[in-house]
């Protein structure tokens, strides 16, 4: 499945809030990304059409396990990426924003063989 940019965005930044705390509203996710509540409310609808987010009778956002999978994806990219960018000798701050664009155009090939230069060199 090929999501968009803007949708892997939102997948990780859901990833990233649960792990904070058990219960993600669309006001956290609006906030954490600096987008309006209304863009939230569509993407989280498109993502819902898609299997990858639910909604609980509460109101809180979850990722399904198919979007749990593609979210922690996304992530483990952002973090090697990041990681690899400072070992560069990036500062953390840059290294984060690169990583993030970096992170939804690379193909698998070529993250798949960072991953294993990084492991390989205990980086």
């Amino acid at each position: 499945m090929a999501l968009q940019e803007s949708g892997e965005m939102y997948l990780e930044t859901i990833y990233v809030l649960s792990q904070k705390s058990s219960t993600v509203r669309g006001i956290d996710i609006a906030d954490h990304l600096g987008y309006s509540k209304p863009s939230v409310s569509r993407a989280m609808g498109l993502l819902k059409d898609e299997g990858l987010v639910k909604k609980d009778s509460d109101g809180y956002y979850k990722l399904t396990e198919a979007g749990e999978i593609l979210a922690k994806r996304i992530y483990e990219r952002h973090t090697v990426l990041t990681k690899m960018f400072i070992n560069l000798g990036v500062d953390e701050t840059t290294a984060a924003e690169d990583a993030c664009r970096v992170e939804h155009y690379i193909s698998d090939k070529t993250f798949d063989a960072i991953k294993a230069h990084m492991m390989k060199y205990g980086s």
